[in-house]
């Protein structure tokens, strides 16, 4: 082989074997995985924005203090009543203060200054009979002895006993809509004797829909109405005298979820359903039981937070496949008293009538109560949220938050401070800074943001990127030191040379 072949050459002079390009080729490597590492660090981190801690725990420091004034005029001992009835009332907070909780009464004649703003003050009329109008209790007003009988009916008009553990399981949490769900469940058409179709138009108009106008100021309402042919139950009834019975445990099963369907629409608004079952042909009549075992007069019952549901047994006079408005009158007159019960009305106390020039079903006093409880109940709830919002962030180091769970806690806080300065003016307003306070507060704590990556710590990053990228960062590395030991080596001889 000849001395000039290029196979015979050094390898080391070779161009692409020279040193300087050789470690210039590793070093490109090297820069352009430091240049990518703030690129990978960016789009691996999560965004973690500050949250308004401080701000959040000064408003949790804040209780909502609605106040409640109280005008009498009973004529000119009205002073001394007066302060006779603050005396009695204030008797009945130390003795239940859980009930007046959030509330501040305050008690005087309709002429002190600054009462005689009608939205504002509930007054107190003589009369021979216990009767509201408005704002306004008539109330017989014999002697002294009469102060505890008034303290007493003005404490169930203005605190009924609507914070109770059992008020709260039953009624629907707030939300600003609803959906109410009317349905006609047949058990089985094809035992004949069934209902194709029903008058709910005409019956919704009648016993639903003023109800709904009243209590728009809280809610928004939307209506769907349907009718089932097969709706069996998830259970058998028992067998009684005179048709078959329903156990109070089977009550809390009656609903056949996995077969019924009872919601026809795709909206995420919370549903109150009604419900008409008719018994199949061969369980009829069917009746609800009591606790011993014997037939209730009742054929409705209340599922907690969920609506109502009604036994209709047919009767002979019934028409054969429709439901006449006649008929649906005392189902409706019914479903109407559970609405209110679900929704958190409460009723007038027993013995005081209603005097109304306009034909509404719920009294001033009835509205008010239900605005201060929701008022109360979502201040209380979005403080809550709020405070659950930031001890979470605090406690899980990688919780996401962007700028949308920011700005819903910011406006939720906002919306509480106006909420405070409106308390004094303003029921309504009140009312809805609260409800958009618990909106927002909810709406942060339920982002699908916040739990995107709540799952996926940096250690499971770091095991999932490990794999990936040491194949090719272990060569070069060791690439690298090589370099390094051979340039070190290289030194040390021109270093040795030169001193020979």
């Amino acid at each position: 082989m000849s001395s000039n072949s290029p196979l015979a050459r050094d390898p080391s002079t070779l161009f692409f074997q020279a040193d300087y390009v050789r470690r210039s080729i590793i070093s490109a490597y090297w820069l352009i995985i430091i240049l990518a590492l703030p690129l990978w660090w960016h789009t691996t981190s999560i965004e973690r924005l500050s949250l308004p801690s401080s701000q959040v725990n000064e408003q949790i420091g804040h209780d909502l203090r609605i106040p409640i004034r109280i005008g009498l005029d009973v004529g000119s001992d009205s002073s001394s009543l007066a302060l006779r009835l603050q005396q009695a009332i204030d008797a009945l907070i130390r003795n239940s203060p859980k009930r007046w909780e959030g509330l501040d009464i305050h008690i005087s004649n309709t002429a002190a200054k600054g009462l005689n703003n009608v939205d504002k003050l509930y007054t107190v009329v003589n009369s021979d009979r216990i009767a509201v109008r408005g704002r306004q209790l008539a109330f017989p007003m014999r002697e002294t002895a009469s102060v505890p009988e008034l303290a007493e009916t003005l404490s169930d008009l203005i605190s009924p006993l609507a914070s109770t553990s059992e008020q709260d399981h039953r009624v629907a949490q707030y939300s600003p809509r609803y959906r109410l769900s009317f349905t006609l469940l047949n058990e089985d058409a094809a035992a004949g004797n069934f209902f194709t179709e029903w008058d709910v138009s005409d019956a919704i108009a009648h016993h639903i829909s003023p109800i709904l106008s009243q209590l728009e100021v809280l809610h928004n309402f939307t209506i769907e109405s349907q009718v089932q042919f097969h709706a069996p139950l998830a259970f058998s009834p028992r067998i009684v005298n005179d048709g078959f019975g329903i156990i109070p445990e089977d009550l809390t099963v009656f609903v056949n979820s996995a077969e019924w369907t009872l919601s026809s629409s795709a909206s995420n608004d919370p549903v109150l359903h009604f419900v008409i079952f008719v018994p199949s042909a061969e369980r009829r009549p069917l009746h609800i039981l009591d606790s011993n075992g014997e037939v209730s007069s009742s054929t409705s019952f209340l599922l907690p937070q969920w609506g109502s549901i009604l036994i209709l047994n047919p009767q002979d006079s019934f028409p054969l496949s429709k439901l006449s408005s006649p008929s649906l009158r005392p189902v409706f007159s019914a479903f109407s008293i559970h609405l209110l019960s679900l929704l958190g009305v409460p009723s007038l106390p027993p013995g005081i009538k209603e005097i109304s020039d306009d034909h509404h079903v719920l009294t001033d006093w009835q509205l008010d109560s239900l605005l201060r409880y929701r008022a109360l109940s979502n201040a209380r709830g979005s403080k809550d949220t709020l405070r659950s919002i930031v001890n979470l962030v605090d406690q899980i180091e990688n919780m996401p938050v962007g700028q949308d769970v920011r700005g819903d806690i910011q406006g939720a806080l906002v919306a509480l401070e106006e909420m405070f300065e409106l308390s004094k003016a303003s029921l309504t307003e009140t009312f809805r800074r609260s409800a958009r306070a618990l909106t927002l507060s909810s709406r942060a704590f339920f982002n699908p943001g916040m739990l995107a990556l709540l799952y996926f710590p940096a250690e499971h990053k770091y095991a999932v990127y490990t794999p990936m990228f040491a194949s090719a960062v272990i060569p070069l590395f060791v690439a690298a030191l090589r370099e390094l030991a051979s340039w070190r080596r290289q030194r040390n001889e021109r270093a040795t040379g030169e001193a020979t």
